[in-house]
């Protein structure tokens, strides 16, 4: 199973961080949106931070330029064609997914890889829905992508030992490091991390702390880079509702129910970094929290 031209469907925050990785380490990229605008914003996107990689002297501007280079767009499936692998990287959303990949199976080759970059979503029952269950896995990257080291590669129930080297040494050759999770619900990394999120919006629903106690203590605390909210934000709340959601439906544990105030600011729009609003207001130059 030889790589040497991937296409990515979906060029939100993820999508255009895989990109980048993808054309950064010489592979061939196809972008894919439903969307002209989606794909020019990703592209600036993608050139604003291998700039500022330039800038760091991480990389040199002709490596920049040769990454670029490498990358083109489409809003048709059909640009598919000659990829060696897929990466989906759309909303985390079931049957959103599953419509993408009935879209694409009839453009792209019989020996085409099938991935997803689902972060909570049953690999072995996205599979099942595809002609190649045995050559398809989960590739989960972390955000942003282009800064954060981890790959988690999670095998379907059917997923065959080559494409699983396979997939292991192409996640290696983007500079990742492999962490390997069995296909349960979450994961390894959400099934810790999105419980944490959503205890911490527990303690701020129950008046035990307000968000900037709450983030000052997992901080300063336990070490943590940014707090539980700022993290939130940054994955989007609306991303988090939806892993918890897959978490409690999953395991049927109560353990696992959704905060009510998270499903709150879901409804209300306010997704976090990407809204311009969420457990931080980002209008202004300094975030501050909205509770």
């Amino acid at each position: 199973m030889n790589i040497e031209e991937v296409g990515i469907i979906g060029s939100g925050q993820m999508g255009n961080g895989i990109a980048h990785v993808c054309a950064l380490s010489g592979y061939k990229v196809v972008l894919i949106d439903i969307a002209e605008e989606a794909l020019n914003k990703a592209m600036q996107t993608i050139e604003k931070n291998l700039n500022r990689q330039v800038q760091k002297n991480k990389i040199s501007q002709e490596k920049m330029d040769e990454a670029i280079s490498k990358i083109t767009t489409n809003t048709d499936s059909k640009a598919l064609k000659n990829v060696d692998l897929v990466i989906e990287a759309a909303t985390e959303n079931f049957d959103l997914k599953v419509k993408i990949f009935q879209g694409v199976l009839e453009h792209i080759k019989k020996d085409c890889l099938l991935s997803t970059n689902t972060s909570s979503i049953s690999i072995t029952k996205l599979a099942s829905t595809t002609d190649r269950a045995e050559k398809f896995i989960g590739l989960h990257f972390m955000n942003p992508v282009p800064v954060m080291k981890l790959v988690e590669i999670i095998p379907g129930i059917a997923t065959t030992d080559e494409m699983f080297e396979t997939s292991k040494q192409f996640a290696e050759s983007l500079g990742k490091v492999v962490a390997v999770s069995k296909d349960f619900p979450g994961f390894l990394s959400n099934r810790i991390l999105i419980p944490m999120l959503n205890e911490a919006i527990y303690a701020l629903h129950e008046g035990v702390g307000d968000i900037k106690s709450i983030d000052t203590t997992m901080k300063l605390g336990m070490a943590h880079p940014m707090g539980p909210f700022q993290l939130a934000d940054l994955i989007g709340l609306d991303t988090c509702l939806a892993i918890m959601n897959v978490l409690y439906e999953g395991f049927s544990d109560t353990k696992y129910r959704p905060c009510p105030l998270l499903v709150k600011y879901v409804e209300a729009g306010w997704y976090g970094v990407k809204s311009g609003k969420g457990f931080y207001d980002y209008s202004s130059d300094t975030p501050i929290p909205t509770r």
